[in-house]
């Protein structure tokens, strides 16, 4: 299991990848992100929903109402424009993040 440490950095592109193609919501995404990770990363509730706070008050997403399913309605999310740019950036990052730290990995390391 991957440290929540490990990945803090890199949530919001998560979400954000699983908003490219279609709106979501908040336990459906948490559980893509556990299935997608093979079980390596599960996103907290409180991690979940602070990334869409942060992202929504940035203009990455909006949130919106769904159709009601039983009883509570449902909040779902959508990347934005600006979303879409962020994302961009960060997969450049995210590159550029590789390129640094691979120079530091050694494969070959045995204790």
């Amino acid at each position: 299991m991957i440290s929540s440490d490990s990945i803090r950095g890199y949530t919001d592109i998560m979400i954000l990848y699983l908003l490219l193609d279609a709106p979501s919501y908040g336990y459906e995404i948490s559980r893509r992100i556990r299935e997608q990770s093979k079980e390596k990363y599960v996103m907290k509730e409180t991690t979940l929903y602070s990334s869409f706070t942060r992202m929504e008050q940035n203009g990455f997403i909006e949130s919106f109402y769904g159709t009601e399913t039983a009883g509570k309605r449902r909040t779902y999310y959508r990347i934005t424009p600006v979303g879409r740019a962020y994302y961009s950036e960060k997969l450049q990052e995210w590159q550029l993040t590789k390129e640094v730290v691979d120079q530091f990995i050694r494969s070959d390391f045995k204790e």
